[in-house]
Parts: C-alpha cells; structure tokens; sequence
C-alpha cells in the first residue's frame, strides 16, 4: 500500500478508524489485524472493513507515516491483548494447576497454570503460557529473563 493511500485513514469523532477509498467514499470502522502477531508482529498488517472484507496491505508498519502508524498502532494494541512476561516471581506449587505470581509488560499480575500443557514453545526462547482464564502471556526471550524466573519455567517444560 502506498503511503498515499494510507494518508486516507484517520479516526472519527467516536474513535472509529476510517478509511476513504479512490473514489471517496468513507470506510468507517476499518480494523487492523496482524497476519503473524508473534513471528513479525510489526509486518503484515490487514486493514478490513467492517463485514471482514479485506481493503488495505501494509508491508512494514515502519512505514507508514505519522499520524496513521500511531493510529494503527493504537488499534493493534486494543485488539491483541497479549501481555509479555517478563519476570515469575514466585509459584505455589510445582504441581498443576499453580498459581503463579508474575511481572508483566503492563504491571503485576496472578494466575492459574491449570496444567503444563499451556506452556507452549514456538521457538528456542519464544514462549507462550495460557491461564485458566484464557489470557495469554508472552515470553519473547527466555534468555534474557533472570535465573530465578528460567529455574521456575524450567520446572514446567
């Protein structure tokens, strides 16, 4: 997509992202999807209309010019939430389910780890780990977390 094209979308008074086509009509409620939101979270970036309906190929969210990629970044975060784990700092038991106790991109949080089976490893430190709730954390790189925190993990994988 050119970034003239993408010069079109801005946010309404309601803060619904529109898009307005080539021959000027308005798109309203246009949604930013990631084709890959874990392997290349920021590449490949659909732009659909309300009915699913597919308007817009972004390449590279890099770039898109300001003010939309902040429009669109925006946007991805509302609808993805994923929070990167970045610290255990305690567990209540090496048996499943636990409750784990943990620092997060987006603050301090508990859980349940209902069995072992919702840690999944997607690369050699790329992990995700599911609670009891359905939320889904992400451990982007395994080797870079302190040596408490891998011990903890290391029990579970």
């Amino acid at each position: 997509m050119s970034a003239a094209a993408l010069a079109t979308l801005r946010q309404d008074p309601f803060g619904r992202l529109v898009l307005t086509d080539p021959e000027g009509v308005d798109r309203v409620g246009i949604v930013a999807v990631r084709a890959f939101p874990i392997a290349a979270p920021d590449e490949a970036i659909s732009l659909l209309d309300a009915d699913g309906h597919e308007l817009a190929w972004i390449e590279r969210l890099a770039d898109c010019p300001e003010p939309q990629r902040g429009l669109l970044e925006r946007a991805l975060e509302q609808r993805e939430f994923m929070p990167r784990l970045t610290r255990l700092k305690s567990v209540s038991s090496f048996a499943t389910p636990s409750t784990w106790q943990v620092e997060t991109d987006r603050g301090d949080t508990e859980f349940v780890l209902k069995g072992e089976e919702q840690i999944r490893r997607l690369g050699p430190d790329l992990l995700i780990v599911n609670d009891a709730s359905g939320v889904q954390y992400l451990i982007r790189d395994l080797a870079s977390m302190d040596a408490v925190s891998r011990k903890l993990l290391d029990r579970f994988l």
